[in-house]
């Protein structure tokens, strides 16, 4: 028997959502009718879906799937919306988990479409035996900021070919497990990003995660960036679909860096119901 289900559409820098509020526990999708909400011409349309479920101990917890239908790893600007979604449900507090673990933010604008979020992403720290969670090859930087990222320094990334170098090191051998793949352009007074997500396999208009990881590179790789406070280092990002901003403070000790930030906006679109 078909049911009705509300569903609200969200995006973060061009980075599009379909939001479901499940702290109820009644919703429980299979990955074709998640397929179908994502799809642009048959369904709603976006990047991925969410569930804002009960979070316990926590205000709740996000679940995340890729537009292909399978629960995905950490997204940032799904994590933003999320957070955007909950602020417009009433909530005033901002501690969750995600599949990558707790996760807090903070709304630094309040509007009743628009917000700007600056969410906690995890630490990048050496694991137990000591190994760098920075791995540098000759072509780039492969890093996991809550989902795995290949990060390439290129000399004009507005001319670039995304799609073709995209699919080539989403695939590569490198990778057993595939990644996402970020190609970075340095600029005077900021960076600028553009993502071939895996799972929407795809460019996307900005990827929370990607321009994450792309920060943390750039800063290895010696671009300039802002100092705050004498510790702490942010970098300014151009995206496709928006600015969005990464501060975090890199350790002293080896490659290694903790208190990251995404800062960046989350706006609502529309709500609707579908039959499912």
């Amino acid at each position: 028997m078909a049911k009705r289900l509300k569903v609200y559409k969200y995006q973060g820098a061009g980075n599009d959502f379909v939001i479901i509020d499940n702290r109820d526990g009644s919703v429980n999708l299979d990955d074709s009718q998640i397929r179908w909400l994502c799809d642009r011409r048959f369904g709603i349309g976006a990047d991925g879906m969410m569930l804002l479920s009960a979070g316990g101990e926590y205000d709740f917890t996000m679940r995340y799937f890729n537009s292909d239908g399978f629960e995905g790893t950490m997204c940032g600007n799904g994590g933003r919306c999320l957070v955007a979604f909950a602020a417009h449900r009433g909530l005033k507090k901002f501690e969750f988990t995600a599949i990558d673990g707790y996760h807090r933010a903070e709304v630094l604008e309040y509007g009743p479409y628009r917000c700007i979020v600056r969410l906690k992403m995890r630490d990048l720290l050496p694991d137990k035996k000591g190994n760098s969670p920075v791995t540098i090859y000759p072509e780039g930087y492969f890093l996991d900021t809550g989902s795995d990222h290949f990060v390439v320094f290129v000399d004009d990334v507005a001319e670039y070919d995304v799609d073709g170098e995209g699919k080539k090191w989403r695939w590569h051998e490198r990778f057993p497990n595939g990644t996402n793949v970020n190609f970075v352009e340095i600029a005077n007074d900021k960076i600028k990003v553009r993502t071939y997500e895996r799972g929407v396999e795809a460019e996307t208009f900005a990827c929370g995660t990607g321009v994450t990881a792309s920060s943390i590179a750039s800063f290895i790789h010696g671009a300039e960036c802002f100092t705050i406070d004498g510790e702490r280092v942010r970098f300014e990002i151009q995206a496709l679909g928006d600015y969005l901003a990464v501060d975090f403070i890199p350790l002293k000790e080896g490659i290694a860096f903790e208190e990251i930030w995404l800062t960046g906006p989350a706006t609502f679109v529309f709500e609707t119901e579908v039959e499912l």
